[in-house]
């Protein structure tokens, strides 16, 4: 319960500071006003806690307590300190994740639903949490398989939670970090220039950078991408980027109607990468 209250505090604080920092050093120049897709974003955000505490949560705890009681999962083969359990859990869990991720992008009726999220014009904090409510539900199934093959103990759960929200929200923060210190930061974790990329208007740029807390697991997977310059980086998805694709009434709808096709603009053309061109060094990550 206490580290419930700790999240409860500190996550609506992280998002608050990112907010206003981004608005002092951003990254990328808005495309669309603020207030309005804030408030759509937000929205979206409401839905996906309530979803997610009623039964992503629910399902995460309640399999966490069955595999304790039993000595199942991975984490519980061999006997080890509680820190060491809990350190390798956390590492389990990002590395798990990293794969749902993936097939999020790769299985197109998942794809469907993830592309709410998306298809946002511009990338901030308020992103970080703006997808339908669908996919939140359906992923309590990808939780409870992922519990199941772990083993970790409430308390882990509770910590990657944590730490999850709270990267998810830096990551896509629209923050213009010191160069060095992004370069610093992304030998471990992911970050706003490296995260920018997986959200491009170009289609195999967005394939990649699945992580969400620690990048190894991109770069063990040969999915790192960070050789885009941010300045080039076109955000959004090509098919998806008129006004009325972003009301909340047909982010709520999208994924059970026809298709658009994700990668052409109205005019039938595709976004062009910028990997192979030469490029200011200081614009990019890698």
């Amino acid at each position: 319960m206490g580290m419930a209250y700790f999240t409860a505090l500190i996550l609506p604080a992280v998002f608050m500071l990112l907010l206003l920092t981004e608005q002092i050093v951003p990254l990328r120049q808005r495309t669309r006003p603020l207030f309005r897709r804030l408030a759509k974003n937000l929205i979206l955000t409401a839905a996906v806690f309530l979803v997610g505490s009623l039964v992503v949560r629910n399902a995460g705890l309640g399999t966490s307590k069955w595999t304790m009681e039993r000595g199942f999962g991975v984490v519980l083969l061999v006997p080890l300190p509680r820190w060491c359990r809990v350190a390798i859990g956390i590492l389990l869990m990002d590395l798990t994740f990293y794969y749902w991720h993936w097939a999020n992008h790769r299985i197109r009726l998942l794809w469907r639903f993830h592309n709410v999220h998306h298809i946002d014009p511009d990338l901030d904090v308020s992103t970080s949490f703006r997808f339908h409510f669908g996919e939140i539900a359906y992923s309590a199934v990808f939780r409870l398989f992922q519990m199941l093959l772990i083993g970790a103990d409430p308390l882990t759960y509770a910590i990657y939670e944590t730490v999850f929200n709270a990267e998810t929200m830096f990551h896509h923060s629209n923050i213009m970090l010191p160069l060095k210190l992004e370069r610093l930061l992304n030998k471990v974790i992911v970050t706003p220039r490296m995260h920018g990329i997986h959200h491009s208007a170009v289609g195999p740029e967005t394939n990649s950078n699945y992580g969400v807390i620690f990048q190894w697991w991109d770069r063990l997977s040969r999915t790192l991408v960070l050789n885009v310059p941010h300045s080039s980086i076109r955000i959004g998805v090509p098919g998806y980027l008129e006004v009325k694709d972003n009301r909340l009434w047909n982010l709520l709808t999208m994924p059970f109607v026809r298709q658009k096709r994700y990668w052409r603009f109205a005019d039938g053309s595709q976004a062009r990468s910028n990997r192979d061109k030469t490029v200011k060094a200081t614009e990019m990550c890698a």
